[in-house]
């Protein structure tokens, strides 16, 4: 048990439960309402407004009539960038208030949200900040006697629908280069967690954003994104989430006004590691890739390819570690690992770890539950893991960790390459010629090298293959929110 000293007791008071509308704070256009639940007791938070297709309709009119004829579009870039950078300082100045909330309604650990996600999200509202006046085009030499140039125009209305397992940094990775770019923006918080983003939506305004420029609606995919993926008067849908709903996403757009579309989808990403690896290095690095908030990362090192020189050892030592993680109340300081985020996840790792048995793997670690209230799972590790195995090929988003076996390096890029994801890959070694070789071929979005799920808002992120399309953070996170104008004048 953990001493009271070592626990953290949430102060934090739930402000915000309705839609942000036109700068308003409303109830859904139905009256309905949806439980909001805490995954570490299963009981409910509050209950949060439910927005639908009507509410969206309001919505996109509110973010077309700011983009169109509010003082969004007459205010300077430099203005652009000084309000993000009120909302970035208003964010740290709650970023405890914000941590608690994330870990209640999402489940991760207190400190990791404070150390980790808070950090990271104020640090993307600075970085595009910056970019708000940055925004230029070229003058291009052409044939003939005339001056040719271009710009580089936002978009306009955005519609961008966020995940569950980074509220808070999903919801700055979307809105500030829209914001940064000059568009307008319709936004629905995952349903499992939408109560950091419309506290930031209380923040925005207190920082002075015109009303009708970020639209905050949560609710149901089904409903609410459905609506916002095929809204004739959104000109661009950004979504993070999985690769199957990706897919009705973009169905959604090209039914409709065919507007611009961008998707950061799901992964199955190979963590490599050879033998010359500093071994323990690696095996804390890998044990971090899989297991870091909860297992719940699209990017997550979730096929661990491992030397077969240094497998035995490799694969001791990394159960030892699983053993050692502490799972439990995500406001203990101890607490390495929360709650999955709801029961439906819960039962969706489950059903994988009892797949991982049928299928022969070998389980050495974990596979139960924890506890009898809350999603809390048990780190697992499958040794001996085959690439057929379900196991090995879908992705699980949980604390499941499969080691694979491999022996040399034409081996494992071909075995990394044979997977429809391509969102991240990692290796681990001491050989510089190695290292390069693993990051020529294998096709993925970001690969790191002696390290894992390193991110800053400069270094752009998005996959190959069915991870996605697009990047976000960085120049050219931000250049899927502008439209390039070529202009012609005769002299």
């Amino acid at each position: 048990m953990a001493t009271a000293t070592t626990v953290i007791e949430p102060k934090v008071k739930v402000t915000a439960t309705k839609l942000l509308i036109n700068g308003k704070w409303v109830d859904a256009a139905s009256g309905k309402t949806f439980p909001t639940i805490n995954p570490s007791t299963g009981e409910v938070i509050t209950q949060v407004a439910e927005a639908d297709a009507a509410d969206v309709d309001k919505a996109v009119a509110a973010a077309r009539a700011a983009f169109e004829k509010g003082a969004w579009r007459k205010m300077s870039a430099s203005a652009r960038g000084v309000l993000m950078n009120k909302l970035a300082d208003l964010i740290e100045k709650h970023a405890e208030e914000l941590a608690e909330l994330e870990s209640l309604d999402n489940g991760k650990p207190y400190q990791v949200a404070l150390a980790a996600d808070l950090q990271l999200t104020i640090a993307c509202y600075r970085y595009y900040a910056g970019w708000a006046d940055k925004i230029q085009g070229k003058t291009i030499p052409v044939q003939g006697r005339y001056f040719t140039y271009t710009k580089h125009e936002p978009v306009g209305v955005v519609g961008q629908i966020i995940p569950w397992n980074f509220p808070l940094l999903m919801q700055a990775w979307k809105l500030a280069p829209a914001l940064a770019a000059g568009c307008t923006s319709v936004l629905k918080p995952a349903e499992q967690t939408p109560l950091t983003a419309l506290r930031v939506g209380e923040l925005m305004m207190e920082a002075g954003f015109p009303d009708g420029v970020v639209n905050i609606l949560p609710g149901y995919g089904p409903t609410a994104g459905a609506a916002i993926a095929r809204h004739m008067d959104v000109d661009k849908v950004a979504f993070t989430g999985s690769t199957e709903v990706g897919h009705l996403i973009m169905r959604g757009a090209a039914d409709s006004n065919l507007k611009r579309v961008t998707l950061e989808l799901g992964g199955k990403s190979p963590n490599i590691v050879f033998a010359d690896a500093d071994m323990d290095k690696a095996i804390e690095g890998a044990h971090f890739a899989l297991f870091f908030n909860q297992g719940q990362c699209c990017c997550a090192g979730s096929r661990l390819f491992v030397e077969e020189k240094c497998y035995d050892e490799f694969v001791a030592k990394s159960v030892e570690r699983a053993k050692k993680r502490t799972v439990g109340n995500p406001f203990d300081k101890k607490t390495e690992q929360g709650p999955q985020v709801d029961q439906d996840q819960f039962n969706k790792v489950m059903g994988y770890i009892e797949t991982g048995k049928k299928e022969n793997a070998k389980l050495l670690a974990g596979g139960n539950r924890v506890g009898d209230k809350g999603y809390f799972i048990e780190p697992t590790v499958f040794a001996d893991v085959q690439d057929n195995m379900t196991i090995a090929r879908e992705e699980i988003f949980g604390p499941v960790m499969s080691i694979l076996k491999f022996k040399d390096i034409s081996e494992v890029v071909e075995r990394a390459n044979k997977s429809v994801y391509g969102l991240a890959a990692a290796v681990w070694t001491q050989d510089i010629t190695k290292a390069h070789a693993i990051a020529d071929g294998v096709r993925a979005g970001t690969v790191w090298v002696n390290c894992y799920d390193v991110f800053d808002a400069a270094a752009p992120f998005g996959g190959f293959k069915q991870s996605g399309l697009g990047r976000e953070l960085g120049e050219y996170g931000l250049a899927n929110y502008t439209e390039v104008k070529t202009v012609t004048v005769k002299l």
